[in-house]
């Protein structure tokens, strides 16, 4: 008798997705915080240097749909492993690059697998533990991600400052290698389903309702990185900290987001599009709140602290809709959300620095994202009921 999916079950191949999260998550991130050592040591401005974050991003919104539809008759396990081994080598070679140009060449590389990985993951963390507890099943994946931003970030930061950034990211290239292991012995062969073929996957793509959630997804998270992008010289020149707190307050808000991701996947699990819409709701009241008390310390760390919590819900909810209206191509849904998620990181620091630019101040950022905010949520609202055919649900969805 075949045994009943469950989250218990399932959870060694969540353990494995949830490394490649952290791994994932931790190269992401701990970029930003190595642009003075990276320009030191090759000779390139700031600006010049964070070319390589923008090139990173950018490579994850042409591999998210890209590498999810050329792999689509790859077997999920064997894809998962390529996307790993190919983002290990990226990091790798990022580590050896002679200059400037070269380690952009890197980013960009080692942010092609990004989405895809994260997409299959999903689609294969949900199968594993079956349809009642998909929710959670991304979230446990979801939360290597999370606590990237407690330990990892701050580790390889630190590394990379004492040892030089490139040991950085050959630590980055290691932890790689662990996460390919993990998923080789804990993924069970034929997890996700069978391969489907590049033509479901496109046909995936002519689905207006899909588009429209992206794009709510894409404009609403907007809000959260206007804030988050800034958030260091808000701190120490709005609020007061100095600035070796910074790090602490990071955490502090990578606390909240691995909350977050926990309670969007159980509100995922009750209904997604109500999650979606709580996770709206309750990320424009904590920008809100971050807006009104940035100047003084314990309710500014407490704003932060709920933006990581709401943020991480509004993120879930958002994966596990694009997920839902993707039926015939569930990977290519939740890549979507990784390459829409890169897009508000972009908008969200543009935004922002526009209104910095115009003498506003630092907490206008928090004002701008509560906008942008809001307009994802009248999207939702304006079209959130519009389903796809053999869509899931609505207990489900």
């Amino acid at each position: 008798m075949a045994t009943r999916p469950s989250l218990r079950t399932a959870l060694p191949a969540l353990v494995a997705l949830a490394v490649g999260g952290f791994t994932i998550g931790t190269t992401e991130f701990a970029a930003m915080g190595l642009l003075p050592d990276v320009g030191a040591d090759l000779g390139a401005t700031d600006p010049q240097v964070g070319h390589t974050i923008t090139a990173y991003a950018l490579g994850v919104v042409v591999g998210a749909p890209l590498l999810t539809v050329a792999a689509a008759r790859m077997e999920r396990k064997r894809l998962l492993l390529a996307l790993m081994g190919f983002y290990t080598v990226a990091n790798v070679l990022s580590a050896a690059a002679p200059d400037v140009g070269w380690l952009v060449l890197g980013r960009f590389l080692a942010g092609l697998p990004h989405g895809a990985f994260f997409g299959v993951g999903a689609a294969v963390g949900a199968a594993v533990a079956g349809p009642a507890q998909r929710g959670r099943a991304v979230a446990t994946m979801m939360t290597g991600l999370t606590i990237a931003n407690v330990v990892g970030v701050p580790l390889s930061t630190w590394v990379g400052q004492t040892f030089g950034w490139r040991v950085s990211y050959v630590l980055i290239g290691a932890l790689g290698a662990v996460t390919l292991l993990g998923l080789w012995r804990l993924v069970p062969a034929g997890a996700g389903g069978a391969s489907r073929s590049v033509r479901t996957e496109l046909a995936t793509l002519r689905n207006a309702p899909l588009w429209i959630a992206f794009v709510a997804g894409a404009v609403g998270f907007g809000g959260m990185f206007a804030v988050y992008t800034y958030v260091a010289p808000t701190l120490t020149g709005v609020t007061g900290l100095p600035g070796g707190a910074v790090p602490w307050v990071l955490a502090l808000f990578g606390v909240g987001m691995t909350v977050g991701t926990q309670l969007g996947g159980r509100l995922a699990d009750r209904g997604v599009l109500r999650a979606v819409l709580i996770g709206f709701l309750a990320t424009a009241a904590s920008l809100a709140l971050f807006a009104l008390t940035g100047g003084w310390v314990v309710p500014a760390l407490a704003s932060l602290f709920l933006l990581g919590v709401t943020s991480q819900v509004l993120g879930l909810a958002f994966q596990t809709r694009l997920m839902d209206l993707s039926p015939g191509a569930p990977s290519l849904g939740a890549a979507l959300c990784h390459a829409g998620l890169n897009v508000a990181n972009g908008a969200g620091a543009f935004v922002g620095g526009l209104v910095i630019d115009a003498g506003w101040g630092y907490l206008a950022p928090a004002w701008a994202g509560l906008v942008v905010t809001l307009l994802g949520l009248g999207l939702v609202v304006a079209f959130g009921r519009q389903r796809v055919a053999h869509q899931v649900p609505e207990t489900a969805s």
